[in-house]
This record gives C-alpha cells, structure tokens and sequence, in this order.
C-alpha cells in the first residue's frame, strides 16, 4: 500500500540521503545492453520494467513512500543471483533484496533506484535434520510455509512475527515476534547463512553445510548478517533451529484495572523464572479495536494475552504461578482457550491488531513505533508514552510484546494534519527509550526512519565501526544504499 511518510520525518531521510544524491542521479549503468545482460542470465519471463510491477516493489508496508526500482529480476537459484550480482557490480547499479515486502521501515525502497533482486522464487527447502534440530531454506520460504513442510515431523520454527514473511528476510531484518520471550529472536535461531556479497562471491557465514548448535571458530559472520538489512550481501539461505512442539498447549486472556497492573504482573511472571511461552500486552484502546474487527468479546481494559508450552503437569504449574502473581495484582480470571480453534482465534485477532487499529480511523495512515527496555522500566516507559500520547491529542493504541520489554504505539492518524507531531511523538518516544538504557528499534530495524536515532544509541565510535565494515564488504556502496547507515 502506498502510504506518506509524515513531513518531517521525509526531510530527516531526504537530508541524510543528500551526500549520494549524484551518485543517484547518475544512471549511466541502465543501458539495453545491461538489462540484456541481466536478460542472459534469469530470462526475458524474469526480469521487468513496467511501472506497475516496479512500483510495487518500491514500497513495503511501512509510511514511507514509493521508491521504485529501476528494473527488477526473479533469480531462480544462488547461481543466478551470484551472475546478478555480478553484472550489477561491474556497472555500478544498486542492488535491493525483496522477499515478501512485509517490512515495517523501507527497507525495499530503491533510494538510488537500481536492480530489484525479488527473491520469492527460490523456494526450497532441504536438509531438514530432525534428530539435529535443524533445517535450510532459501528466501522464498515463509514462516508458514516452513511450518506446514514440518507438519509431522514433531517440530516446528517459533519465531512469529506476525506476517507470513520471508524467512531470509527475517533473519536480515532479526525478527522477533510473539514467542521470543520463550524461544528467542532471529539471531538465536539461525546457525549459518549463504550470502551473495556484492561482487558476486559466496559466503558461508559458519562455513559451508555446517550447522553446530555452537562454535566459537573465527568473528560470528552469521551474527553480522543477521540485522543487517540487506546492506552488506543477499541472503540466498539460512540454516535455521528448529524446536519440539510442545506436548501442552494452553492460551488464556486476563483483565487488569490499570496499565501498571498489567505490566508489574508481566515483570513479577519474569522474575519469578516461570517459562512462559507468549506474553502481550494490549492497552483498553487495542481491546476495544480487537474486539471490533475480529469480533471478540472481552472487557476494553489493559489486558494480556498469555501462553503456556510444556508437559501437561508443566503446564499446570506455570498457570497456577502466573494466576496467583495475576491476583495480587488485580487481574481477572484467566479466560481459557485451550482448543486449537480457540487459541488460532486469540493470536489470530493479536496479529490482526494493525489493522484492527487502522479500522479505528477509517481513510487515516498508521505508523508503528518499536522501542524496546530493559523489563524493570517497561512500567514506567509505557506510562509516560500514555500521558505523552493523551498530551499529544494523538491515537495509538499501544500493543506489546512486553515479555521481551518491546511494545508499539500504533498511531493512526491523518498525514496532512497530524503528521508533524506523529514524528515529534515517535523521536520522544525513542530517545526516552534511550535514556532508560534501552534501543529505538527491538524488531522492525533501523531503514530509513531511524538513522539518526541509531547514530544517538551506539555512539560515533560503533556507527564509524560499522561504516568500516561496508566499506570493506560493499566499496561501492551498491547493497539496499541508503539505508541503516
């Protein structure tokens, strides 16, 4: 969907996107001869340059505007993105990956234009190791495809983060999601990577076909792809950790009378070391758009969303630890869904919780913010992002993946009118993050919007650092430039 990304916010990105503008404006790679070259490799079917498709690859879900690539190519195996690359190297043109577009903060936008690399047809998977625990896909993989291939085999990949995205693309951009405060994010989950670097060689991160559950041989290359945004090579593979579906399954929904309530509860559930799988926070405000779009029926309250994984006699005790911490402090009997439908139903309605905020404001943009704390301040951040928010005379329903101290305002608001103090919001919102020793971003990564921020968080020394790093693996400043850095 293309969306407008809020004035202020575009001349932050347009401002620090000024040093490359000649290098923007200088298009002298994108001759017929070069887009034959491109043809020779995935086929006249496998490469475009019609608006309608370059547009569409412009843009991910995120306010920012459409930035359309000037070509885009459908490689169909690591080969072919490696020749790819290569052409693309040697004239000196952009390079973007795309998998599913589902990413929160432009990360597909082609800020120099350039080739668009739609990773989507590559799409197998292998070497699926179920006494290892592990398996290997390739970018046009997602997360529910994965899952469905595992279907019988007693295992299953947890990390969710909501869309069906690509599984390559979430380990660029170390995704997280619901069940990390159980299982752990991306970077806890991916063991070794195949990477085309921008010149057209391949990378095995840990080394070719090797998949240890740890190893400390030589810098963790794995761990510098992993985020990275597709800033330093395509990711044509990922090994990844795979875990045993739990013998128990058990989700329930609780009720507490203030936000502070709510939180303390998912602070003190921590602290007292019980192995809760999932834990989200959803504000009155998030409850009641909830309740709204996917037709539910629970009390508009500050209310979580709770998980529990284990054996049955596991199970049980985790409950009855979590409900007494719920009762001290004020919380509601816990609302049972222990069926399958039932718990597909809850967590479904909690992945829809965009668009049932969108729904809040119908004809309004939405913009999601992505701090994330240490857990013993989350009570006190989320209460001054409320009393911000009221001051602000904005709407942001506030949804949170609390058990890992990172939660979103979802604030849905009118561009023209409101866009202005949308980003002077969302810039407090991250700098109070900061100064609680905390980070802008928890999931969504840095793109466009969070440059300057990023430069605030790890200070001159780690950004000079990092700057080194592109340089040394990308001289040309070719892999998705414009973005992190």
């Amino acid at each position: 969907m293309a969306l407008c990304w809020p004035a202020r916010l575009a001349f932050i990105a347009r401002r620090s996107l000024s040093s490359s503008s000649s290098a923007a404006a200088d298009k002298g790679w994108l001759t017929e001869d070069f887009l034959d070259s491109l043809r020779a490799v995935v086929g006249n079917a496998n490469l475009s340059t019609a608006t309608a498709v370059r547009q569409q690859h412009g843009q991910d879900e995120s306010m920012h505007s459409c930035r359309p690539p000037d070509a885009v190519v459908w490689p169909q195996n690591v080969e072919q993105v490696s020749l790819l690359a290569k052409a693309c190297y040697s004239r000196g043109a952009p390079i973007i990956p795309f998998g599913t577009g589902t990413g929160l903060e432009g990360g597909v936008s082609a800020v120099q234009g350039g080739v668009c690399f739609n990773m989507t047809q590559m799409d197998q998977i292998s070497e699926l190791n179920t006494e290892d625990f592990t398996v290997a896909v390739e970018p046009g993989v997602t997360r529910k495809a994965l899952n469905n291939f595992l279907r019988g085999s007693g295992l299953w990949f947890p990390v969710d983060p909501g869309a069906d995205a690509s599984l390559c693309g979430m380990a660029a951009t170390a995704a997280s999601g619901t069940n990390a405060v159980r299982y752990g994010t991306m970077r806890h989950n991916v063991l070794n990577l195949r990477v085309v670097l921008p010149d057209g060689k391949v990378l095995h991160t840990a080394g070719q076909n090797r998949r240890p559950r740890k190893s400390a041989a030589g810098y963790h290359l794995t761990g510098l792809f992993v985020g990275s945004e597709g800033t330093l090579g395509l990711i044509t593979q990922a090994t990844l950790r795979l875990h045993g579906i739990p013998e128990a399954t058990v989700a329930a929904v609780c009720a507490f009378p203030t936000v502070k309530a709510a939180v303390d509860s998912t602070v003190q559930v921590l602290q007292a070391g019980i192995p809760i799988a999932r834990i989200e926070f959803l504000d009155e405000v998030m409850m009641g758009a909830c309740n709204h779009y996917s037709g539910l029926n629970y009390p508009e309250l500050p209310t979580l969303f709770l998980e529990f994984h284990g054996t049955k006699n596991s199970v049980g005790e985790q409950v009855q630890a979590t409900g007494e911490i719920v009762k001290s402090n004020g919380g509601s009997d816990f609302a049972w869904a222990q069926e399958q439908e039932a718990r597909s139903q809850l967590w479904t309605a909690r992945h829809n919780a965009w668009y049932a905020a969108l729904a809040l404001r119908p004809g309004c943009k939405g913009y999601s913010t992505d701090v994330c704390v240490p857990i013993s301040r989350l009570p006190e951040i989320l209460l001054e992002t409320k009393k911000d928010m009221l001051e602000s005379k904005l709407t942001g329903p506030i949804v949170g993946h609390v058990g890992d101290g990172n939660f979103h305002c979802l604030l849905i608001h009118n561009p023209a009118d409101e866009g202005g103090r949308v980003a002077e919001f969302a810039q407090r919102l991250g700098r109070r993050a900061l100064a609680m020793d905390g980070t802008c971003t928890g999931e969504h990564g840095v793109g466009l919007g969070k440059r300057q921020l990023l430069r605030e968080e790890v200070g001159e020394v780690a950004l000079s650092t990092m700057r080194q790093i592109k340089a040394a693996l990308d001289p040309k400043n070719l892999m998705n430039p414009g973005k992190v850095l």
